[in-house]
């Protein structure tokens, strides 16, 4: 109970963090995730709807719903797939890759400075640790078909 107690309450702490950081770009976190996804996938900086809902495990709906509102603020558009004559691209714009460069340095710096005290042999063991807890606990839920747990 103790280290998930503890996960728990810096979960909450931590996104905290993080949503004042992404508040002085005009970006939610969930607007920043879709954004960070598309910067992360290099020029030209398009994944389809679905690679894209997959990347960020929401539903179509939910992915629909926030590619809409992020293409009404013209960070990203939606294109035709070159690849297929049927399907689009979702591709993040110069204005979208302009600002979600600028509120990834700021959120660089945020988590430096959350785990800048500890030593980077601290930082690998605890990464460490909380990513094999992670991979169990993503498997058992893929195991009792329930991904989303």
């Amino acid at each position: 109970m103790g280290v998930v107690g503890r996960v728990l309450r810096l979960a909450v702490r931590l996104e905290r963090r993080v949503e004042r950081v992404l508040a002085d770009f005009g970006l939610t976190l969930w607007q920043f995730d879709v954004l960070a996804t598309l910067r992360r996938t290099g020029a030209p900086f398009c994944l389809s709807p679905t690679d894209l809902m997959r990347e960020v495990m929401l539903s179509s709906g939910a992915m629909t719903n926030r590619i809409d509102r992020l293409e009404a603020k013209g960070l990203v558009k939606r294109e035709p797939d070159p690849g297929d004559r049927r399907g689009v691209q979702i591709i993040l714009t110069p204005k979208g890759r302009r600002l979600v460069d600028r509120a990834i340095a700021a959120r660089f710096e945020e988590a430096k400075e959350v785990v800048g005290f500890l030593t980077p042999r601290q930082r690998t063991t605890i990464e460490a640790g909380l990513g094999k807890i992670l991979l169990e606990v993503e498997a058992r839920a893929r195991s009792n078909g329930r991904e989303k747990d």
